[in-house]
């Protein structure tokens, strides 16, 4: 009969083999689905204060599930989105299969790690964070923890970090500075990445007559949080928003 310690021991390898391993994925998720919806759980944002300040993240991400997202985004910034990386773990332990995107402002590989351990399956990194190098650095480091990448650009000059090969290529219809947003932004900025690109618009999505145009401009993907969240039963808001699809 093993000792304490080696049962214990024989339970870390197990924990990491898991932390290490492939994750469901955002790419495949996408290009597989009819809607390409990343549906948002987003309790927060700097420029409107509070969007639903209750919001559960054992309730709403497995909400969206099961009303039709392709793949979840949650916000884990806690300072000025009212995130939280527990918020990843309660939606795995309520039931959410879907890929998840871990949506926060990644600098340091300390929160790649962060990222991998509480049930993330991709992550976020912004051009506009991130020297290119720096940018290259945090993708491997993502990839040798089975995390995939969505790259967030928003204008004509972070377009060369496309240049990397991301997972994914997302276009940010909202300037991170001034927090103003314009759909046309994804429109503009499409044609002009990688033709083999999985492309994802990024905010500002709130009628599916523009989700239908983006996916004609060859985007697979739209992340959609305020105008589910903003709503009494956000995932409802997303069934009816499918069923105009």
């Amino acid at each position: 009969m093993k000792d304490i310690l080696e049962q214990i021991i024989a339970h870390k390898r197990e924990e990491v083999a898991a932390l290490y391993a492939k994750k469901p994925s955002l790419r495949e998720a996408l290009l597989q689905s009819d809607t390409g919806i990343i549906a948002e759980f987003k309790r927060r944002s700097p420029s409107k204060g509070w969007i639903k300040e209750d919001g559960r993240a054992d309730i709403i991400p497995l909400s969206y599930q099961q009303n039709g997202a392709a793949a979840l985004s949650i916000l884990t910034d806690e300072h000025f989105f009212g995130g939280h990386d527990d918020f990843i773990r309660q939606a795995r332990q309520s039931g959410v299969t879907l890929p998840i995107l871990y949506k926060n402002f990644v600098i340091d590989e300390a929160q790649l790690h962060a990222a991998a351990l509480c049930g993330a399956s991709a992550v976020l990194l912004i051009a506009a964070c991130l020297s290119k190098q720096a940018c290259a650095a945090l993708m491997n480091k993502a990839h040798e923890l089975g995390l995939e990448v969505l790259l967030e650009m928003h204008s004509e000059a972070e377009l060369e970090y496309a240049e990397l090969g991301p997972d994914l290529c997302g276009i940010n219809n909202r300037n991170l500075g001034s927090f103003v947003t314009d759909v046309d932004n994804s429109f503009r900025l499409a044609e002009r990445l990688p033709k083999d690109a999985v492309k994802v618009s990024e905010s500002g999505i709130s009628d599916p007559a523009t989700v239908r145009a983006l996916r004609q401009a060859g985007f697979r993907g739209f992340l959609i949080g305020e105008t589910f969240m903003k709503t009494a039963d956000p995932g409802l808001a997303l069934n009816e928003f499918i069923a105009k699809l």
